[in-house]
């Protein structure tokens, strides 16, 4: 099986200055490299998007750093699931042909792999020419856990935000440190 990876950009951002940006970064998923002047505390790192050097750095470690950040999260995104136009989902070596609704659905809900996903957006996705009633939803969403489970994947309801998509094997491994895993 051939998997396409997306092409890694890494956002250079000033910390603390940048706070605010690295916030929607965060939560768009994207990787960022932090610099931090001497003497500044950086942050909890919350995933693999993530690293951080204090400067003044050399080139060649901002160059290590960067590449290494890129490589990480190119592996990453390669483990994630995918939806094509034919609504063939794609994960760890197994496929599964989900009918058009469910497909849609599950294409949004790979795209933020790992994030949560409001119900709203999810919504949106399924019928792109205005949402049904919440019943409608609601049963897909129930149909696609069960088609999903068998993938090795969980859908999860995060109470009054979304729905979030992971591995299954994140659930039990996912406190154990690595937020990658």
């Amino acid at each position: 099986m051939v998997r396409t990876v997306r092409s890694v950009d890494v956002a250079f951002l000033r910390w603390p200055d940048d706070a605010e940006r690295r916030a929607t970064l965060v939560d768009e998923r994207r990787p960022r490299l932090l610099l931090l002047d001497e003497g500044v505390r950086p942050p909890d790192v919350t995933d693999c998007f993530e690293d951080w050097v204090v400067l003044p750095a050399e080139e060649s470690e901002l160059a290590s750093r960067t590449r290494a950040l890129a490589a990480r999260v190119a592996a990453h995104q390669a483990s994630e699931p995918t939806v094509d136009d034919a609504g063939v989902l794609r994960y760890a070596d197994r496929l599964l042909v989900l009918p058009p609704v469910e497909a849609r659905l599950a294409a949004a809900l790979a795209a933020r792999f790992g994030v949560v996903v409001r119900r709203d957006a999810l919504a949106a996705s399924g019928w792109p020419d205005g949402p049904p009633g919440r019943n409608a939803l609601d049963v897909h969403l129930v149909r696609l856990r069960r088609r999903l489970a068998g993938m090795g994947l969980v859908l999860r309801t995060v109470r009054s935000r979304g729905y979030l998509l992971e591995a299954a094997s994140t659930v039990t491994t996912q406190t154990k440190g690595d937020p990658c895993s």
